[in-house]
Protein backbone atom coordinates (compact mmCIF):
# COMPACT_ATOMS: atom_id res chain seq x y z
CA UNK A 1 0.00 0.00 0.00
CA UNK A 2 1.36 3.20 -0.82
CA UNK A 3 2.41 5.80 1.77
CA UNK A 4 -0.11 8.17 0.45
CA UNK A 5 -2.99 5.84 0.76
CA UNK A 6 -2.02 4.56 3.86
CA UNK A 7 -2.06 7.52 6.12
CA UNK A 8 -5.60 7.92 5.00
CA UNK A 9 -6.70 4.81 5.77
CA UNK A 10 -4.83 5.29 9.19
CA UNK A 11 -7.12 8.09 9.56
CA UNK A 12 -10.42 6.63 8.56
CA UNK A 13 -9.86 3.86 11.20
CA UNK A 14 -9.87 5.81 14.01
CA UNK A 15 -13.26 7.28 13.02
CA UNK A 16 -14.87 4.00 14.85
CA UNK A 17 -17.17 4.23 17.86
CA UNK A 18 -13.83 4.67 19.74
CA UNK A 19 -11.84 7.04 17.39
CA UNK A 20 -15.03 9.45 17.21
CA UNK A 21 -14.33 10.41 20.53
CA UNK A 22 -10.35 11.86 20.39
CA UNK A 23 -11.25 13.07 16.91
CA UNK A 24 -13.96 15.30 18.02
CA UNK A 25 -12.25 16.31 21.25
CA UNK A 26 -13.20 16.42 24.67
CA UNK A 27 -16.49 16.32 27.03
CA UNK A 28 -17.47 17.94 23.47
CA UNK A 29 -16.28 14.74 21.72
CA UNK A 30 -18.76 12.95 23.90
CA UNK A 31 -21.50 14.34 23.45
CA UNK A 32 -20.92 14.12 19.57
CA UNK A 33 -20.14 10.17 20.18
CA UNK A 34 -23.51 10.07 21.89
CA UNK A 35 -25.17 11.88 19.28
CA UNK A 36 -23.83 9.50 17.07
CA UNK A 37 -24.96 6.32 18.67
CA UNK A 38 -28.55 7.56 19.59
CA UNK A 39 -28.83 8.76 15.74
CA UNK A 40 -27.90 4.84 14.58
CA UNK A 41 -29.94 3.36 17.27
CA UNK A 42 -32.90 5.14 16.13
CA UNK A 43 -32.96 2.04 13.45
CA UNK A 44 -34.89 -0.24 15.21
CA UNK A 45 -37.77 2.18 15.76
CA UNK A 46 -40.44 3.39 13.56
CA UNK A 47 -39.59 2.78 10.09
CA UNK A 48 -40.83 1.99 6.49
CA UNK A 49 -40.26 -2.08 6.69
CA UNK A 50 -37.27 -4.22 7.35
CA UNK A 51 -35.42 -5.79 4.76
CA UNK A 52 -34.58 -9.49 5.10
CA UNK A 53 -33.92 -9.63 8.73
CA UNK A 54 -32.83 -6.35 9.30
CA UNK A 55 -35.41 -4.73 11.74
CA UNK A 56 -37.42 -2.09 10.58
CA UNK A 57 -36.10 1.19 9.37
CA UNK A 58 -36.77 4.99 9.17
CA UNK A 59 -36.98 5.63 5.31
CA UNK A 60 -33.00 6.87 5.69
CA UNK A 61 -32.03 9.24 2.56
CA UNK A 62 -28.31 9.27 1.92
CA UNK A 63 -26.61 12.39 -0.14
CA UNK A 64 -23.75 11.52 -2.34
CA UNK A 65 -21.97 14.87 -3.02
CA UNK A 66 -20.00 14.42 -6.20
CA UNK A 67 -17.01 16.96 -7.71
CA UNK A 68 -18.22 16.13 -11.56
CA UNK A 69 -22.06 15.09 -10.94
CA UNK A 70 -22.71 15.23 -14.75
CA UNK A 71 -19.42 13.83 -15.91
CA UNK A 72 -20.51 10.11 -17.26
CA UNK A 73 -17.72 8.40 -15.72
CA UNK A 74 -19.64 8.34 -12.54
CA UNK A 75 -23.27 6.91 -14.93
CA UNK A 76 -22.28 3.56 -13.05
CA UNK A 77 -21.66 5.45 -9.52
CA UNK A 78 -24.99 6.43 -9.89
CA UNK A 79 -26.55 3.36 -10.94
CA UNK A 80 -25.07 1.51 -8.08
CA UNK A 81 -26.46 4.13 -5.30
CA UNK A 82 -29.96 3.03 -6.70
CA UNK A 83 -29.92 -0.54 -7.29
CA UNK A 84 -28.84 -0.62 -3.52
CA UNK A 85 -31.00 1.80 -2.01
CA UNK A 86 -33.69 -0.62 -4.02
CA UNK A 87 -32.19 -3.58 -2.77
CA UNK A 88 -32.28 -1.96 1.57
CA UNK A 89 -36.21 -0.48 0.63
CA UNK A 90 -34.13 3.20 0.68
CA UNK A 91 -35.14 6.43 -1.46
CA UNK A 92 -32.86 6.91 -4.32
CA UNK A 93 -29.90 8.84 -2.63
CA UNK A 94 -29.40 12.55 -3.74
CA UNK A 95 -26.79 13.32 -6.42
CA UNK A 96 -25.11 16.92 -5.71
CA UNK A 97 -22.31 18.91 -5.75
CA UNK A 98 -20.01 20.43 -8.66
CA UNK A 99 -20.26 20.31 -12.31
CA UNK A 100 -16.73 21.03 -12.88
CA UNK A 101 -14.86 20.43 -9.59
CA UNK A 102 -15.06 23.58 -7.73
CA UNK A 103 -14.71 22.77 -4.54
CA UNK A 104 -16.55 25.88 -2.63
CA UNK A 105 -19.44 24.26 -4.54
CA UNK A 106 -18.59 20.62 -3.09
CA UNK A 107 -18.74 22.35 0.57
CA UNK A 108 -21.92 23.92 0.12
CA UNK A 109 -23.90 20.96 -0.85
CA UNK A 110 -21.94 19.14 1.77
CA UNK A 111 -23.45 21.52 4.42
CA UNK A 112 -27.02 21.27 2.56
CA UNK A 113 -26.86 17.81 3.41
CA UNK A 114 -25.77 18.30 7.30
CA UNK A 115 -28.06 21.03 7.62
CA UNK A 116 -30.53 19.12 5.69
CA UNK A 117 -30.47 15.77 8.26
CA UNK A 118 -29.04 13.72 5.76
CA UNK A 119 -29.42 9.94 7.38
CA UNK A 120 -25.49 9.44 5.75
CA UNK A 121 -23.11 11.28 3.44
CA UNK A 122 -20.98 10.14 0.88
CA UNK A 123 -17.98 12.33 -0.60
CA UNK A 124 -14.91 12.46 -2.71
CA UNK A 125 -12.29 14.18 -0.60
CA UNK A 126 -10.95 16.02 -3.55
CA UNK A 127 -9.19 18.89 -1.06
CA UNK A 128 -6.52 18.07 1.40
CA UNK A 129 -8.30 21.14 3.50
CA UNK A 130 -12.02 23.01 2.54
CA UNK A 131 -13.70 19.15 3.97
CA UNK A 132 -12.33 18.74 7.09
CA UNK A 133 -14.84 21.15 9.21
CA UNK A 134 -18.19 20.05 7.28
CA UNK A 135 -16.99 16.00 8.46
CA UNK A 136 -16.53 17.18 11.79
CA UNK A 137 -19.59 18.89 12.13
CA UNK A 138 -21.74 15.96 10.25
CA UNK A 139 -20.12 13.42 13.07
CA UNK A 140 -21.00 15.83 15.57
CA UNK A 141 -24.39 15.87 14.43
CA UNK A 142 -24.94 12.08 14.22
CA UNK A 143 -24.51 11.96 10.62
CA UNK A 144 -21.73 9.09 9.48
CA UNK A 145 -19.35 10.11 6.29
CA UNK A 146 -17.57 7.83 4.00
CA UNK A 147 -15.51 8.81 1.06
CA UNK A 148 -15.36 7.32 -2.01
CA UNK A 149 -13.53 8.14 -4.88
CA UNK A 150 -10.92 9.95 -3.45
CA UNK A 151 -9.50 10.54 0.36
CA UNK A 152 -7.65 12.96 2.00
CA UNK A 153 -4.85 13.20 4.88
CA UNK A 154 -6.12 14.89 8.18
CA UNK A 155 -9.42 14.15 7.30
CA UNK A 156 -12.18 11.72 8.91
CA UNK A 157 -14.28 10.33 7.14
CA UNK A 158 -15.65 6.44 8.56
CA UNK A 159 -13.70 4.24 5.49
CA UNK A 160 -12.84 5.16 2.11
CA UNK A 161 -14.31 3.20 -0.88
CA UNK A 162 -12.06 3.46 -3.86
CA UNK A 163 -8.84 2.63 -5.72
CA UNK A 164 -5.65 2.87 -4.35
CA UNK A 165 -4.50 5.72 -6.36
CA UNK A 166 -0.99 5.83 -5.83
CA UNK A 167 -1.11 2.38 -7.14
CA UNK A 168 -2.26 2.34 -9.93
CA UNK A 169 -0.33 5.29 -10.94
CA UNK A 170 2.61 2.83 -10.34
CA UNK A 171 1.45 0.08 -11.86
CA UNK A 172 0.59 2.20 -15.01
CA UNK A 173 3.92 3.48 -15.39
CA UNK A 174 5.49 0.41 -15.00
CA UNK A 175 3.51 -0.87 -18.32
CA UNK A 176 4.08 1.47 -20.45
CA UNK A 177 7.89 1.36 -19.21
CA UNK A 178 7.42 -2.16 -20.93
CA UNK A 179 6.86 -0.34 -24.35
CA UNK A 180 8.43 3.05 -24.37
CA UNK A 181 11.98 3.79 -22.94
CA UNK A 182 12.84 7.21 -24.37
CA UNK A 183 11.25 10.27 -25.25
CA UNK A 184 8.63 12.48 -24.11
CA UNK A 185 5.08 11.45 -23.12
CA UNK A 186 1.88 13.76 -22.91
CA UNK A 187 -0.68 12.87 -19.99
CA UNK A 188 -3.58 14.27 -19.91
CA UNK A 189 -4.77 15.17 -15.83
CA UNK A 190 -8.19 16.37 -15.52
CA UNK A 191 -7.74 18.60 -12.53
CA UNK A 192 -3.71 18.98 -11.40
CA UNK A 193 -3.11 19.19 -7.89
CA UNK A 194 -6.76 16.95 -7.37
CA UNK A 195 -6.70 13.89 -4.61
CA UNK A 196 -8.55 11.78 -7.05
CA UNK A 197 -5.93 12.50 -10.16
CA UNK A 198 -2.28 14.10 -9.26
CA UNK A 199 -1.79 10.43 -6.99
CA UNK A 200 -2.13 8.90 -10.38
CA UNK A 201 0.68 10.96 -12.02
CA UNK A 202 2.45 11.31 -9.06
CA UNK A 203 3.19 7.36 -9.19
CA UNK A 204 3.11 7.14 -12.80
CA UNK A 205 6.28 9.73 -13.14
CA UNK A 206 7.99 8.10 -9.87
CA UNK A 207 7.84 4.65 -11.59
CA UNK A 208 9.36 6.14 -15.08
CA UNK A 209 11.95 8.10 -13.51
CA UNK A 210 13.11 4.54 -11.91
CA UNK A 211 12.04 1.97 -14.87
CA UNK A 212 12.39 4.14 -17.62
CA UNK A 213 14.41 6.91 -17.12
CA UNK A 214 14.90 8.35 -20.85
CA UNK A 215 11.30 9.19 -20.53
CA UNK A 216 10.23 12.69 -20.39
CA UNK A 217 6.65 13.03 -18.72
CA UNK A 218 4.80 16.09 -20.08
CA UNK A 219 1.79 16.90 -18.16
CA UNK A 220 -1.51 18.29 -19.83
CA UNK A 221 -4.70 20.03 -17.98
CA UNK A 222 -7.31 19.21 -19.70
CA UNK A 223 -9.76 20.77 -17.46
CA UNK A 224 -13.11 19.00 -15.06
CA UNK A 225 -15.72 19.84 -18.27
CA UNK A 226 -15.25 16.62 -20.11
CA UNK A 227 -16.87 18.35 -23.50
CA UNK A 228 -13.08 20.51 -23.67
CA UNK A 229 -10.74 17.79 -23.33
CA UNK A 230 -10.45 16.65 -26.76
CA UNK A 231 -9.46 20.03 -27.45
CA UNK A 232 -6.64 20.35 -25.25
CA UNK A 233 -5.48 17.02 -26.04
CA UNK A 234 -5.49 17.29 -29.36
CA UNK A 235 -3.38 21.39 -28.67
CA UNK A 236 -1.01 19.43 -26.85
CA UNK A 237 -0.24 16.87 -29.77
CA UNK A 238 -0.09 19.32 -32.19
CA UNK A 239 2.05 21.39 -29.92
CA UNK A 240 4.36 17.99 -29.40
CA UNK A 241 4.12 16.06 -32.80
CA UNK A 242 7.37 13.82 -31.69
CA UNK A 243 5.36 12.65 -28.61
CA UNK A 244 5.87 8.87 -28.44
CA UNK A 245 2.79 8.28 -26.26
CA UNK A 246 -0.15 10.17 -25.15
CA UNK A 247 -1.47 8.94 -21.73
CA UNK A 248 -4.24 9.97 -19.24
CA UNK A 249 -4.94 9.78 -15.62
CA UNK A 250 -8.95 10.35 -15.74
CA UNK A 251 -11.63 9.28 -17.32
CA UNK A 252 -12.78 12.24 -19.97
CA UNK A 253 -9.08 12.40 -20.91
CA UNK A 254 -8.58 9.42 -21.63
CA UNK A 255 -11.84 8.82 -24.32
CA UNK A 256 -10.34 12.27 -25.64
CA UNK A 257 -7.42 10.39 -26.45
CA UNK A 258 -9.00 7.35 -28.03
CA UNK A 259 -10.79 10.14 -30.42
CA UNK A 260 -7.82 11.87 -31.38
CA UNK A 261 -5.56 8.65 -32.08
CA UNK A 262 -8.63 7.46 -35.01
CA UNK A 263 -9.27 10.98 -36.17
CA UNK A 264 -5.82 11.15 -37.18
CA UNK A 265 -5.47 8.09 -38.31
CA UNK A 266 -2.21 7.10 -35.97
CA UNK A 267 -3.60 4.07 -34.66
CA UNK A 268 -0.14 2.27 -33.76
CA UNK A 269 1.90 4.85 -34.45
CA UNK A 270 1.88 5.81 -30.90
CA UNK A 271 1.58 4.32 -27.63
CA UNK A 272 -1.62 5.18 -25.93
CA UNK A 273 -3.59 4.12 -22.40
CA UNK A 274 -5.54 5.94 -19.77
CA UNK A 275 -8.17 5.30 -16.89
CA UNK A 276 -11.68 3.87 -16.96
CA UNK A 277 -14.23 2.46 -19.19
CA UNK A 278 -16.01 5.33 -20.76
CA UNK A 279 -17.90 4.04 -24.44
CA UNK A 280 -14.88 5.88 -27.13
CA UNK A 281 -12.21 4.65 -24.35
CA UNK A 282 -13.77 0.64 -24.62
CA UNK A 283 -14.03 1.12 -28.43
CA UNK A 284 -10.32 2.57 -28.68
CA UNK A 285 -9.17 -0.46 -26.93
CA UNK A 286 -11.15 -2.86 -29.09
CA UNK A 287 -9.51 -0.86 -32.50
CA UNK A 288 -6.21 -0.55 -30.85
CA UNK A 289 -6.07 3.13 -30.43
CA UNK A 290 -5.73 2.42 -26.85
CA UNK A 291 -3.28 -0.53 -25.94
CA UNK A 292 -4.97 -0.50 -22.14
CA UNK A 293 -6.86 1.17 -19.95
CA UNK A 294 -7.51 0.99 -16.68
CA UNK A 295 -10.71 -0.01 -14.52
CA UNK A 296 -11.44 1.14 -10.92
CA UNK A 297 -15.40 -0.13 -10.75
CA UNK A 298 -17.08 3.08 -10.20
CA UNK A 299 -19.99 0.50 -9.68
CA UNK A 300 -18.46 -0.78 -6.64
CA UNK A 301 -17.86 2.71 -5.32
CA UNK A 302 -21.46 3.77 -5.46
CA UNK A 303 -22.85 0.21 -3.96
CA UNK A 304 -20.34 -0.05 -1.73
CA UNK A 305 -21.00 3.31 -0.04
CA UNK A 306 -25.19 2.80 0.45
CA UNK A 307 -24.29 -0.74 2.01
CA UNK A 308 -21.57 0.41 4.23
CA UNK A 309 -23.62 3.82 5.43
CA UNK A 310 -26.35 1.49 5.49
CA UNK A 311 -24.70 -1.44 7.86
CA UNK A 312 -23.34 1.23 9.51
CA UNK A 313 -26.53 3.13 11.12
CA UNK A 314 -28.34 -0.82 11.34
CA UNK A 315 -26.16 -1.69 13.88
CA UNK A 316 -25.71 1.12 15.69
CA UNK A 317 -22.14 2.07 14.84
CA UNK A 318 -20.84 -1.27 15.78
CA UNK A 319 -19.69 -2.36 12.25
CA UNK A 320 -17.58 0.33 11.10
CA UNK A 321 -16.77 0.41 7.55
CA UNK A 322 -13.56 -1.19 6.48
CA UNK A 323 -11.30 0.37 3.82
CA UNK A 324 -11.99 -1.08 0.62
CA UNK A 325 -10.10 -0.78 -2.66
CA UNK A 326 -11.88 -1.28 -5.24
CA UNK A 327 -9.13 -2.54 -7.27
CA UNK A 328 -7.07 -2.35 -10.49
CA UNK A 329 -8.10 -4.75 -13.74
CA UNK A 330 -6.03 -3.83 -17.13
CA UNK A 331 -8.56 -3.70 -19.77
CA UNK A 332 -6.37 -4.85 -23.28
CA UNK A 333 -7.79 -6.22 -26.45
CA UNK A 334 -7.04 -9.28 -24.89
CA UNK A 335 -9.71 -9.13 -22.09
CA UNK A 336 -12.22 -6.05 -23.76
CA UNK A 337 -15.22 -8.20 -25.06
CA UNK A 338 -16.96 -8.57 -21.74
CA UNK A 339 -16.87 -4.55 -21.55
CA UNK A 340 -18.48 -4.52 -24.92
CA UNK A 341 -21.74 -6.55 -23.69
CA UNK A 342 -23.35 -3.13 -22.67
CA UNK A 343 -23.51 -3.44 -18.86
CA UNK A 344 -24.91 -1.08 -16.80
CA UNK A 345 -21.67 -2.16 -13.98
CA UNK A 346 -19.95 -0.17 -16.30
CA UNK A 347 -21.74 2.35 -17.29
CA UNK A 348 -24.14 1.32 -19.98
CA UNK A 349 -27.76 0.47 -20.07
CA UNK A 350 -29.12 -2.78 -18.85
CA UNK A 351 -27.99 -4.67 -16.05
CA UNK A 352 -27.69 -8.12 -18.29
CA UNK A 353 -26.62 -11.44 -16.57
CA UNK A 354 -22.67 -11.40 -17.40
CA UNK A 355 -21.18 -14.21 -18.97
CA UNK A 356 -19.13 -16.55 -16.70
CA UNK A 357 -16.22 -18.08 -18.73
CA UNK A 358 -15.62 -21.64 -18.79
CA UNK A 359 -12.81 -21.17 -16.34
CA UNK A 360 -11.39 -18.38 -14.64
CA UNK A 361 -7.74 -17.35 -15.02
CA UNK A 362 -5.45 -17.30 -11.51
CA UNK A 363 -4.92 -13.65 -10.65
CA UNK A 364 -1.48 -12.28 -11.21
CA UNK A 365 0.39 -11.20 -8.32
CA UNK A 366 1.02 -7.40 -8.47
CA UNK A 367 4.58 -6.36 -9.56
CA UNK A 368 4.46 -3.35 -7.74
CA UNK A 369 7.03 -2.22 -5.54
CA UNK A 370 6.24 1.00 -3.37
Amino acid sequence: MSEHLSDAVEISRTASRRGALKLLGGAGGAAALGTLLSACASATRSGSGGVGNFPSTPAWKFVFVNHVTTNSFFIPTRTAMEDAAKLLNLPTPQWTGSENGTVSEMVSAFENAINSGAAGIAIPLTDNNAFVEPTKQALAKGIPVVAYNATAPGNYPLTYIGQDLYKSGTLMGQRIAQTVTSGTILVGIAQPGANNLQPRLDGLTAALAKAAPGVVVKSINTGAAQAGELNAMTAAYAGQPDAVGLYAVDAGSTASIAQLISSKNIVGKVHAGGFDTLADTIKGVSSGALEFTIDQSAYMQGFLSVLYLYLYRVSGTLLAPPETDTGLTFVTKENVAAYNSGSAYEGQQGHNLGTMPASIPLPQPSTVTL
